[in-house]
């Protein structure tokens, strides 16, 4: 039987994500030169700072049911587990061609597609007492970014 998770450790990994997303606008934001695009970065990479804070309270609002362990970890090494998944499914270390806003966009919809992806997968992996439903509210969320950013690119390619 693989890893179970519970909504405490789903929503340490979704704060993860949100955290290295905001470091990935910030980071296409400082090799852009144009302001419009660079305003719209810097508006995004704050979206996720804003989602980041909504999943931590979301986190903070859990029963304790939904803490509750699923394994026996007595030297806490999921939360390392659980933050280098984190890191390695959506936004680390993605290569940014600053050349190019449509290029910087389209990487961003596809790190969004990945962490939706991501979220579906982590789903199977929760039992339903332990708040399974509430991921419905992150893929929402990831959604939400993915409406957002290909209407911007579809703006960009009128333009």
């Amino acid at each position: 039987m693989g890893y179970v998770f519970n909504m405490d450790e789903i929503f340490e990994m979704a704060e993860q994500i949100e955290k290295n997303g905001a470091e990935f606008y910030r980071k296409a934001a400082d090799g852009i030169n144009k302001s419009p695009n660079k305003e719209l970065l810097v508006e995004l990479a704050k979206m996720e700072d804003q989602h980041q804070k909504t999943f931590a309270l979301l986190r903070n609002q859990l029963s304790e049911g939904e803490k509750a362990p699923t394994v026996f970890d007595p030297d806490n090494e999921a939360v390392l587990y659980l933050r280098s998944l984190a890191d390695i499914r959506v936004f680390f270390e993605k290569k940014i061609d600053v050349t190019s806003m449509e290029e910087i966009l389209k990487a961003a919809l596809l790190a969004e597609k990945d962490s939706i992806v991501f979220y579906l997968g982590m789903k199977a992996l929760v039992p339903d007492d332990f708040g399974k439903e509430k991921i419905d509210n992150i893929i929402k969320e990831e959604m939400a970014h993915i409406n957002l950013l290909s209407n911007k690119l579809v703006e960009l390619k009128q333009a």
